[in-house]
């Protein structure tokens, strides 16, 4: 092949390589390195061979083939034994870098004998040493042998040597170093430590391929251990997006199954197994497998216990799998595996280490994620009652306490009363406890009891107790008006009710049983007021509730049940009240009925009404006290709130303490919704609903990776049906912010391309153009520049169907920059950047009378011609002659000139644009050749600023885009930064500082070029 040919070919070839560097991990992406390095061999380059070679190592070392690339490295060892002088610097640098891949790779490998890594670790320090390399990263590999094979002698050694010696350019990234550092101390139990290691990685400072996605999966069980579960949550869900893509990462991947295992999210951890299938037979990477296989046995041994034992969980392909027998599988597997190692090693390390985690204990019960998960907990088995015999003092002990449970309305006084009921079989009751616990059995019955309360009515009549009879008859009246049947029910109580009157005024029962009477008559009423809703019913209904405090009110003394019949009557009042449309005097007998509860020492019955007070507030706009109600629900309510009460409490305060701002509290709460809605079995319903607001408060936060998580964990059960298409298209909204944010730009197109369909059949068009937009803005990063340009045009065409000018300029600007980017776009993005021009100078003719109107279509102006000033400057050809030069950019300055006098129009609301584009104007002048008229832009952006740096509030573009004045990237998004961004002060005097630096290194070169 003739050398230009060939310098051809080795840079196609180049490209390629680059080109399935971007690919996914996987056979696929290594089956092409080696293809590439097949064509090299053609090319009689022997660099081309050495760099195929490299490429190939690479992506072998970044999948499940890491046993592959021990071969390439041979083969370069040998080229570089033979002939070093092929290889570049950079490859020089390379081979020595990837030793390292060698030699701790080894360890991996179990099949490579301990003896090897010994020799290759000398050959590695001998080999550094040649090349003048610090033997940093020679102690580090001595301490990944040390560590592995369980010497800790050798490897604190070793580990205190690798932190001594100095860093150099053979040293591993910052990122992998502390982790690796952070992952010895927490296998030493220093938890605390190891997180201060990873703090730096977990925060973003360093970085790499694979941190901070190695460093968040270690940190998940210490985090547990710590019991700091917030943040062990975020890393979960922000680590696992990272690694869920990434073959190479098995062992991280196996870290979050842990942490399902250890968290009580035993059905997450069913779910990331079902993800990767191949993780349970690819066997290129030991080590890994090994990790794997443990946790798998880990989470098998949770879900046994949890039982049944015979579920069907995913596994190893080719068959089902029940929990029990992946259990078994996976056990076998990982201590096989184990055996290799330690065998291998000459020492019993691995194996503890495997039994040591596959033996360990949840660390917490239930975790909430936020994220879809189905319950694998079972309900707790009944515990097998213990014997009791029928011994008088036992069974007089159960009913004493059942009866002092009953007789103060505690919430148990029911299950207590069944427990007597088991413990008296086959002794002697009085008919007396035989009537309480015939009373307290149709209690649990509900709509089903009305029978067991008559047996109760006729028991209590053998006992004596003729006023309870009744309350017993009124009791089984009110529950068959609960079942539907109202007029029946008022007609059966009607009886009881007459004769418990009469009964009490001749002295033949107590206060408590007439107002049992009374209050389940009152009852009835007002189920037909709810059934109904008319006035006489509602008349009834209230003289019935006047008259159970009428009998009660000065009456109740230490009595709780009168207490709480005071209460109650409070509450029905307050209903009727609210349907009569006096919100006020509802909220006030609301308010009276819950005090009344908890100052009755019954705290749990305030829920109920607390929760109808925080709706009345809301609704006459008492934010504070709707928060203050929902609090004390949420608080009286403690472990006696059913799963849906839970979820539907803390939704409504996440959306009280949201609308004041506090978006991480309301999190906090829709997490907790969430996690109720899915334990009530309304994950589908209200569980999505809660999804959908825990992402957006996310969102808010700027916790971009868990909120995609959770927002897409969401979208597979929200409904237009159930939910209304506005929450599915917020929620795909939302999720194209979390993964533009995220880099996921093609993603983030198709979001909001889903969004905008659904939008596009609204009445109001404003979001399926901000969609449309958002949209176009993602296909342009994706690197999809026509699928950008057809969504600008669309987004263009809606603003103007809308009269939004300054959405319709700003998708022309971008069109332009998209064309300039476009062989022979030049003159189209011209155009473009024409028309934008031509339509802002209409709209400002149109809104001359408009004084509100008019300074941000200048400002839109101004940035239009300043944007064209940056496009005609970047559209020179390089092979353009001088004039033609000189010709484009002196248009350039011209347009750049006319934005400067826009925004100085504007005065100090435009500081920052005018001084942006003076020094725009100023390079372009020292481009030309003038250097005073660059010095003189220079003077005036430094006396612009003065020496307090000025006091102009900035610009951040005139809407809701902005622009990036580097690549005239189109951006939008919805007002959800919760005020995490810097105040527009602050970012207003580092732009001032920016600014005089920079216009300060333009002055001194055109003082130095006139000088």
């Amino acid at each position: 092949m003739s050398g230009i040919d060939g310098e051809a070919a080795f840079e196609a070839l180049r490209r390629a390589m680059a080109e399935n560097s971007e690919e996914p991990e996987g056979p696929a992406r290594n089956a092409r390195a080696e293809q590439l390095l097949a064509e090299a061999e053609k090319l009689n380059i022997p660099l081309a061979v050495i760099e195929a070679l490299g490429h190939q190592l690479k992506v072998y070392n970044y999948s499940s083939e890491k046993a592959k690339m021990f071969v390439p490295f041979a083969r370069l060892l040998r080229m570089w034994d033979e002939r070093p002088e092929d290889f570049d610097e950079y490859e020089t640098h390379s081979l020595h870098w990837v030793f390292k891949w060698m030699t701790t790779g080894m360890l991996d490998q179990p099949h490579i004998p301990l003896a090897a890594m010994e020799k290759w670790l000398g050959e590695m320090e001998h080999r550094y040493r040649l090349a003048g390399h610090s033997e940093r990263a020679v102690r580090s590999a001595e301490y990944s042998v040390a560590a592995h094979i369980g010497d800790q002698e050798r490897a604190e050694r070793a580990y205190a040597a690798w932190l001594a010696a100095d860093r150099d350019s053979m040293a591993d990234c910052h990122a992998c170093e502390l982790h690796e550092q952070g992952w010895w101390q927490s296998q030493g139990g220093r938890d605390e430590e190891a997180l201060e290691l990873w703090a730096p990685v977990l925060e973003g400072q360093f970085t790499c391929a694979h941190e901070p996605h190695a460093a968040l999966a270690s940190s998940l069980i210490p985090l547990l251990r710590l019991g700091r579960l917030e943040e062990a949550r975020a890393h979960h869900l922000r680590g696992f997006r990272l690694v869920r893509s990434m073959e190479s990462m098995r062992g991280a991947y196996a870290d979050h199954v842990e942490f399902c295992a250890l968290s009580g999210n035993e059905a997450r951890g069913l779910e990331l197994l079902a993800e990767r299938p191949a993780y349970f037979t690819d066997d290129g990477h030991p080590r890994s497998r090994l990790d794997f296989m443990a946790v798998v046995a880990l989470l098998m041994d949770r879900l046994v216990e949890l039982g049944p034992a015979d579920r069907p969980v995913p596994g190893p392909a080719g068959r089902s799998w029940t929990a029990a027998e992946l259990a078994a599988h996976a056990r076998e597997e990982a201590l096989a595996l184990a055996a290799r190692f330690d065998e291998r090693n000459g020492t019993t390390h691995v194996s503890e280490r495997a039994r040591a985690r596959m033996a360990q204990r949840p660390l917490v019960e239930r975790l909430p994620l936020g994220v879809r998960a189905a319950r694998t907990v079972a309900a707790p088995p009944v515990a097998p009652q213990a014997a009791v015999t029928a011994q008088e003092p036992d069974l007089a002990a159960l009913i004493a306490e059942a009866r002092r449970l009953s007789d103060t309305l505690q919430p148990n006084a029911v299950e207590a009363w069944a427990a007597v009921a088991r413990a008296a079989q086959g002794a002697e009751l009085d008919p007396r406890d035989l009537a309480e616990i015939a009373d307290h059995e149709a209690m649990d019955l509900g709509p089903e009891g009305a029978d067991l309360f008559e047996r109760a009515a006729e028991l209590y009549e053998q006992a004596g107790d003729p006023g309870e009879a009744l309350a017993a008859h009124a009791r089984a009246a009110y529950v068959q008006a609960l079942a539907g049947e109202v007029d029946e029910g008022l007609a059966a109580v009607a009886g009881p009710y007459d004769e418990v009157l009469a009964l009490y005024a001749a002295d033949g029962t107590g206060v408590r049983q007439t107002a049992s009477v009374v209050m389940s008559r009152a009852r009835i009423l007002m189920r037909r007021v709810q059934e109904t809703g008319e006035d006489e019913a509602l008349s009834e209904a209230e003289q019935a509730v006047r008259e159970v405090l009428a009998l009660v009110e000065g009456r109740t003394g230490d009595d709780v049940r009168l207490a709480a019949r005071v209460a109650e009557a409070q509450a029905m009042l307050a209903e009727l009240a609210a349907r009569t449309g006096d919100v006020e005097t509802a909220a006030e007998l609301f308010t009276w009925a819950a005090e009344g509860f908890v100052a009755a020492g019954l705290p749990w019955f305030a829920v109920e009404y607390e929760a109808r007070l925080a709706g009345l507030l809301h609704h006459l706009g008492d934010l504070a006290g709707t928060e203050r109600a929902l609090r004390a629900a949420l608080e009286h309510g403690g472990p006696h709130l059913e799963p849906i009460g839970r979820a539907q409490l803390r939704l409504q305060l996440a959306e009280v303490v949201g609308g004041r701002g506090l978006a991480e509290e309301a999190a906090e709460h829709a997490l907790e919704a969430a996690h109720w809605a899915d334990e009530a079995g309304e994950g589908p319903t209200l569980g999505a609903w809660a999804r959908h607001q825990l992402g957006g408060y996310l969102v808010r936060i700027g916790r971009w990776a868990e909120a995609a998580e959770v927002l897409e964990s969401a979208l597979p059960e929200l409904s237009a049906e159930t939910h209304g298409d506005g929450v599915v298209v917020q929620t795909q909204w939302w999720l194209g912010d979390c993964l533009s944010e995220l880099g996921e730009h093609r993603e983030a197109a198709e979001r909001r391309l889903q969004a905008a369909e659904t939008a596009r059949h609204w009445p109001e068009q404003h979001d399926h153009a901000t969609l449309a937009h958002l949209a176009a803005e993602s296909l342009g990063a994706a690197g999809l520049p026509a699928e950008a340009d057809r969504a600008y045009a669309r987004a263009g065409g809606l603003w103007r169907e809308l009269g939004n000018v300054h959405g319709l300029i700003r998708s022309l600007r971008a069109r332009a920059w998209l064309a300039l980017r476009a062989e022979d776009g030049a003159d189209t993005a011209r155009e473009l950047m024409a028309e934008a021009v031509r339509e802002c100078e209409a709209a400002l003719g149109d809104a001359e009378a408009d004084e509100e109107a008019r300074p941000r279509l200048i400002g839109e102006l101004g940035h239009t011609h300043r944007q064209f000033g940056d496009l005609l400057a970047r559209s020179v050809p390089e092979d353009a002659e001088d004039d033609s030069i000189r010709a484009v950019l002196e248009e350039a300055l011209a347009q750049v000139a006319e934005s400067i006098v826009l925004f100085a129009s504007l005065g100090a609301d435009a500081l920052d644009a005018r001084t942006g584009a003076e020094l725009a104007a100023g390079w372009l002048a020292a481009d030309l050749s003038r250097p005073a008229e660059a010095a003189a832009r220079a003077r005036a952006v430094l006396a612009a600023y003065g020496a307090g740096g000025g006091d102009g509030e900035g610009d951040d573009g005139t809407g809701p885009f902005r622009r990036d004045a580097e690549d005239g990237t189109q951006q939008a998004r919805r007002d959800a930064d919760g005020g995490t961004k810097p105040t527009r002060r602050d970012a207003h005097d580092e732009t001032a500082q920016a600014r005089r630096a920079e216009a300060e290194q333009l002055l001194a070169l055109m003082e130095e070029q006139e000088g």
